[in-house]
């Protein structure tokens, strides 16, 4: 059997991309994140997918939960996700989720997919 789609989710671009109150609880919105993503998956795909939450700073101490991993990157989040994708993504799908831009373009050019936070935000 193939692996799963490998779903790499950028905790704090997603966190941040709606102006919610998540500075004042870092590690709580990376946690309802997760949870959300244990909950409902990726919205739309209907494929079997593995789901790693890279958390980094304030949110570090966030732990995994059934349904998703959660890598805590010891310096920047975005050097850790490329990391994941150069190491777990060689054989197998990878789509990483995150609207910085310079990010995108080196999962890209590892061959990732790329989608924006919207993705998992559960939002139509």
């Amino acid at each position: 059997m193939d692996d799963p789609l490998l779903v790499i989710v950028d905790a704090a671009n997603v966190v941040g991309s709606v102006p919610d109150g998540w500075w004042r609880d870092r590690r709580g919105a990376a946690e309802r994140l997760r949870d959300r993503l244990a909950r409902d998956g990726v919205p739309g795909r209907d494929e079997p997918v593995e789901l790693v939450l890279v958390v980094e700073g304030a949110a570090r101490e966030v732990e995994p939960v059934p349904g998703v991993r959660v890598e805590a990157a010891p310096r920047s989040g975005d050097d850790r996700i490329v990391e994941l994708v150069a190491e777990e993504a060689r054989d197998r799908p990878c789509l990483v989720v995150t609207a910085d831009r310079e990010l995108r373009r080196r999962v890209g050019e590892l061959g990732a997919e790329v989608t924006g936070p919207r993705a998992v935000r559960g939002e139509s």
